[in-house]
């Protein structure tokens, strides 16, 4: 009896395998690089999966793998990269599974926008760029207003995300998106003022659990940096029943049926309105701190919606644990990743803070306006997200990310 994960999140490898090992299952994970997760695979047994390496991003390599697979009891798509892909392959293999025509739309944030927009759940439809009527700027000041947003329909990690507050910045975003890999097109949503959140959920058949409301603190404009992420907010009781029924209603309005979804949503003056749908759980540490939080290996609905059963999360009692938080290290400079300054310091520090690496020495960090720029994470508990937040931000002043300039590369000589 396999799971199989087609890639994975940067953590929660170990949670899901001991997951999948609650319900009898064994997971094998495909990837086309093991090195990725080996803060995840040095804490596990050698046993505890297979892992296989392929190219994952050969659709037809991965069918064949999963043609060979012993009874295939179910496939984890948990990516932003791979759900398409993961989403056509369930269907093809008739696994238990979203539709895969709601996960394709979850991934076009320019879709999700007019569906809102056509259910009374956002302010405006999208304007994508490259309409063959034209006029993109004159639609954007018309539709969106200014300031507005220009990014990625398909984008992940905060990266191509332009600022725009008039039509010269419109066109100077345009130019400089020329120049960039789009996983998707372009388009523009007005810029939604307010403190930025992420709802946690798990849907079933329809129905919502709100598990928690995890805050995202961002560098300031025109930057749309991640930087300080705490769980669960504590929003007062009618508040958060509120949001668990507007969340209902904005995943309804896409046809999200099951599974998690991580909600990115602005708070503005006229209420919460989406930013993006994720159709996963959240990552970097999010997940980490769900289990942690809620006192419950939350990745056991990962795996049984994978399943197609009904997860015991959705009616159980969670016991509760500690509010966490953490802190995404950024080097101070672009260049080549060095090492991390003030690690031993951490142990003096409350909040039993701790250092989760994500790059490697030797590894390059190119782009620091985005996720794509932190080389790992500074992680801390509290009673309240408030006070996890404080202890986050303490412990991570205490610690460098330390990068070299990129050696000048001379030409071989013949």
């Amino acid at each position: 009896m396999t799971l199989v994960s087609l890639e994975s999140l940067s953590f929660g490898l170990g949670h899901l395998v001991r997951a999948t090992d609650a319900l009898g299952e064994r997971l094998r994970l495909l990837t086309r690089d093991p090195s990725y997760y080996r803060y995840e695979l040095d804490r596990l047994p050698a046993d505890a999966l297979e892992v296989t390496v392929v190219d994952t991003f050969d659709t037809e390599a991965v069918a064949a793998l999963l043609a060979s697979t012993p009874d295939l009891r179910g496939l984890i798509g948990s990516t932003d990269t791979w759900t398409e892909v993961a989403a056509e392959l369930t269907a093809r293999f008739g696994l238990p599974g979203l539709d895969p025509a709601v996960l394709r739309r979850t991934r076009d944030k320019a879709a999700v926008r007019d569906l809102l927009h056509a259910a009374g759940l956002a302010r405006s439809r999208a304007v994508r760029a490259g309409d063959p009527a034209g006029g993109f700027a004159a639609r954007v000041a018309k539709e969106t207003g200014f300031p507005a947003v220009v990014k990625d329909t398909a984008g992940t990690g905060s990266q191509n995300v332009w600022l725009v507050r008039d039509e010269p910045a419109l066109e100077a975003a345009l130019r400089e998106a020329t120049g960039r890999t789009l996983k998707g097109g372009l388009f523009a949503e007005p810029h939604l003022a307010g403190p930025v959140y992420s709802a946690e959920s798990l849907t079933w058949e329809g129905t919502t659990r709100l598990l928690g409301v995890s805050s995202r603190l961002m560098s300031p404009e025109p930057r749309f940096r991640e930087e300080i992420t705490a769980f669960p907010v504590a929003f007062p009781g009618q508040t958060a029943a509120e949001l668990e029924r507007w969340l209902g209603g904005v995943l309804a309005a896409v046809g999200y049926t099951d599974r998690f979804a991580h909600v990115e949503f602005a708070l503005t003056a006229h209420g919460p309105e989406v930013i993006e749908i994720n159709p996963r759980i959240g990552g970097a540490l999010v997940g980490e701190g769900m289990c942690r939080a809620l006192g419950y290996n939350v990745y056991e609905a990962v795996a049984e919606t994978a399943l197609g059963r009904r997860p015991r999360l959705m009616d159980a009692r969670l016991p509760g644990g500690p509010a966490v938080a953490f802190v995404l290290g950024y080097p101070a400079r672009p260049g080549v990743f060095t090492g991390v300054d003030g690690l031993d310091r951490l142990a003096d520090l409350p909040g039993s803070p701790a250092w989760y690496p994500v790059r490697e020495v030797g590894d390059r960090i190119e782009h620091l306006d985005d996720s794509r720029g932190y080389a790992g994470i500074v992680y801390a508990e509290a009673e309240t997200a408030e006070l996890a937040t404080h202890r986050a931000v303490a412990a991570a002043n205490t610690v460098r990310v330390l990068t070299e300039e990129v050696p000048e590369e001379r030409p071989v000589r013949g």
